[in-house]
């Protein structure tokens, strides 16, 4: 796959099925199948720009994939391509787990709150009643001592899953992704807020918005003390490395 570079990060030119071919091709190809997965949104982008360890995290991964449209479009501005959608982490998981279903093969859940995993738990298996789910561990949403991160990767590997989805917020979840990657036999997957979608605990925003790159706004109106920062700081410095980045090319 076609590689492209923007603001440091190495991202992977595909779209969803492509991808998802790629991933289980990996998953079914002889050996233990690892492999990394990283949807970046704007913020995700700037919290790899402006810390050299995490970014060198992030571009160790197999796959990196634009996320949110204001990435996609920058991609396609500087590097002349014709990405046509962008890889948003929500639908990429149902993608996978369409796939999972189709072939057998068994998924585990990582992250967020005991409550959301039930519910999606319950609402994955209604979509797709074929579905393995071997396993799920909510978060701990603090930093896991060597023996909890030992436990839960005896936990994964004894389950057999051959995707892990990790739905624990940017950057903990490329982290914890970058951190377990060697250690787990199975294709680890950061998925952001999807677990909180897909469960129904949080609204996501309409079509136009998200194809508008207006779902950070969307998001702001829903939790605006929480994301406040994140999208005011984030948004606006993109913004900035952007037109950097403009003047140079000029």
């Amino acid at each position: 796959m076609q590689r492209s570079n923007l603001f440091g990060i190495s991202f992977t030119v595909t779209n969803y099925e492509e991808l998802t071919t790629d991933i289980f091709n990996r998953i079914n190809s002889s050996g233990s199948p690892r492999g990394a997965v990283a949807a970046l949104a704007v913020h995700g982008l700037m919290e790899a720009y402006n810390d050299q360890a995490f970014r060198a995290q992030v571009n160790s991964f197999d796959w990196v994939v634009p996320d949110g449209q204001p990435v996609r479009w920058a991609l396609n501005y500087f590097h002349s391509l014709q990405i046509r959608k962008r890889v948003y982490g929500p639908a990429l998981m149902l993608h996978l787990l369409q796939r999972a279903a189709e072939t057998g093969v068994s998924v585990f859940l990582y992250g967020s709150k005991a409550a959301t995993l039930t519910l999606l738990e319950q609402n994955l298996k209604k979509k797709f009643p074929s579905l393995l789910i071997a396993g799920v561990q909510e978060d701990r949403f603090r930093e896991s001592t060597e023996e909890e991160k030992k436990l839960d990767r005896e936990t994964i590997i004894r389950s057999g899953a051959k995707i892990v989805f990790v739905g624990r917020g940017c950057p903990r979840q490329e982290k914890w992704v970058a951190d377990n990657r060697e250690h787990i036999p199975a294709v680890l997957v950061a998925v952001g807020a999807a677990f909180d979608f897909h469960a129904g605990t949080v609204k996501q925003a309409p079509r136009w918005m998200q194809d508008n790159g207006m779902e950070w706004l969307f998001r702001l109106l829903q939790e605006p003390r929480r994301l406040w920062r994140r999208y005011v700081v984030t948004n606006s410095q993109f913004i900035l490395v952007f037109l950097s980045h403009l003047l140079r090319i000029k």
